[in-house]
């Protein structure tokens, strides 16, 4: 078996704490099973249900948008498998491998802004949780709508706003259990998701007569021009600057794997194929409600609304609940917990790291983020992948190229060894990252300042931005490279090692 595990205490060391610490063997106890539950938990959720509504809305047709989806999902598994190696072989999360490249001290700088988007994540994966309660709540009491007499806060209705602190205290409650609760609620909560996913995916297509006219339904989503071609960069970067994300921080779980074989199983049957199954049960869903109800109806916390048997809202909340729940507590806790924690190991914990994600997550203001699907899609999606390509294309470049997959793993929790470089950081990869950034920034703020975030007349820069991660992790990978070969550091491998 090809772990390696500390030879020496490096306990007394500043950036060193216990939910930093590598695993030990007897930690990496995840299964193949358990690997994919937890992509299976993380990609059924109301976002993935959403998608390819999105892609569709911009003139996609249903197939188009589930081929775009797949794709979309295989490429980013391949950084995905790259970047979980070095967490299985030397027990390490995300923030701490980044010290090989950035520094000891700069990779605080990756690291919190993948923390920053898992903020937004957050926020928005626990607003949609609160709906649901919001929605439940309403349907058991009906002068629930009604309490303190219609009034809202921020444009958002108080009796939503209790809903979403319910739903954000049960999620307090289990970042305190910390990184084992999560593995036990992937497991439990996967099987449920894939039994409510069909059972909804049933339902609709009797209702609407069959499977076939729900899809040939779903051109009435369509209110854009049809231009495939026009549309699909832009789709295509931002299926995967949907996990570009998990891409980053994916060694925070492969930490815990049994083996390499573990990790690249559970990841290649559990993200690409449950990403578009559930994106296309989203689909046949919303098309269907055309038929059903004369009206589409993509959000699923809506449709829960329209049924009358209590039975049936309670079910469909308690699957959407487990969705948000799983989704929200692996996606967006685990990392940013990591990565605030790596500010400094000795002041803040895994737990006191999710506290700070718990409440940053709100402050970020959910509801303005999912305020239309092209804003969601075409400003979030693709602007935040840009970043994340640029650091994954700097990772991957240094442990598979420049390091061979060798790391001295003692060094990395040492402020003054092989990867404090000058004052801590690494000056290569922070020039880097701000290159490769540079070319995508001018189409993200055309993007930004367009309401729905499709520009009607792109200009060169526009067309960058549709390539967002591509680009810069391209640029980041090529750029790092130059620059660690011109300005070699004494911490790189010599052929003969």
């Amino acid at each position: 078996m090809d772990f390696i595990e500390l030879t020496k205490d490096v306990s007394s060391s500043p950036l060193w704490n216990r939910d930093l610490a590598p695993t030990t063997i007897k930690e990496r106890t995840w299964s193949t099973w358990n690997i994919a539950a937890l992509w299976i938990g993380m990609s059924v959720v109301i976002t993935t249900y959403t998608l390819a509504g999105g892609f569709i809305g911009a003139g996609m047709t249903w197939s188009q948008a589930m081929l775009t989806i797949l794709l979309g999902n295989s490429i980013v598994l391949i950084p995905m498998i790259l970047n979980a190696h070095a967490g299985t072989k030397y027990g390490v999360s995300f923030p701490v491998l980044c010290r090989a490249s950035f520094g000891t001290v700069g990779a605080n700088v990756p690291a919190i802004l993948r923390a920053i988007v898992a903020c937004g994540w957050f926020g928005i994966q626990t607003w949609i949780g609160g709906a649901a309660i919001d929605a439940l709540f309403g349907a058991i009491w009906s002068g629930w709508n009604g309490i303190f007499g219609g009034a809202s806060i921020l444009d958002v209705a108080i009796h939503t706003w209790i809903a979403c602190t319910v739903f954000w205290l049960i999620e307090v409650l289990i970042i305190i259990r910390g990184i084992e609760g999560i593995k036990h609620l992937e497991s439990w909560a996967a099987p449920l998701l894939l039994l409510g996913g069909v059972m909804l995916l049933v339902w609709a297509s009797t209702r609407a007569g069959g499977m076939g006219r729900a899809l040939d339904a779903s051109s009435a989503l369509q209110r854009g021009s049809g231009n495939f071609w026009a549309i699909f960069p832009g789709a295509l970067t931002a299926s995967v600057g949907y996990w570009a994300t998990l891409s980053l921080n994916i060694p925070d779980f492969t930490r815990y794997a049994r083996s390499q074989r573990s990790q690249m199983l559970g990841q290649a049957l559990g993200l690409p194929f449950t990403m578009t199954a559930f994106a296309f049960i989203g689909v046949a869903v919303t098309s269907a409600t055309i038929l059903i109800y004369g009206e589409a109806i993509p959000d699923p916390v809506a449709l829960m609304k329209r049924f009358d048997s209590l039975p049936v809202i309670l079910f469909g909340a308690v699957v959407i609940f487990a969705a948000q729940i799983s989704t929200n507590m692996a996606a967006n806790v685990v990392s940013p917990s990591n990565d605030f924690s790596n500010l400094n190991p000795k002041l803040i914990s895994y737990v006191g790291g999710g506290l700070i994600t718990a409440f940053i997550g709100i402050l970020m203001m959910p509801w303005k983020l999912l305020a239309t699907a092209g804003d969601y899609i075409f400003t979030w999606l693709i602007g935040y992948s840009a970043l994340m390509g640029a650091i994954a294309g700097i990772l991957i470049c240094d442990y598979w190229l420049l390091r061979r997959q060798r790391l001295d793993l003692e060094s990395l929790y040492d402020p003054k060894g092989q990867y404090s470089y000058t004052g801590g950081v690494n000056w290569r990869a922070i020039m880097a990252m701000v290159i490769a950034i540079a070319p995508v920034v001018p189409g993200f703020l055309h993007a930004a300042s367009t309401p729905g975030g499709q520009v009607s007349d792109p200009g060169l820069s526009d067309r960058l931005y549709d390539y967002a991660w591509f680009i810069t992790f391209g640029i980041g990978f090529l750029v790092y490279l130059g620059l660690m070969k011109a300005h070699k550091p004494d911490n790189l491998p010599t052929k003969e090692e």
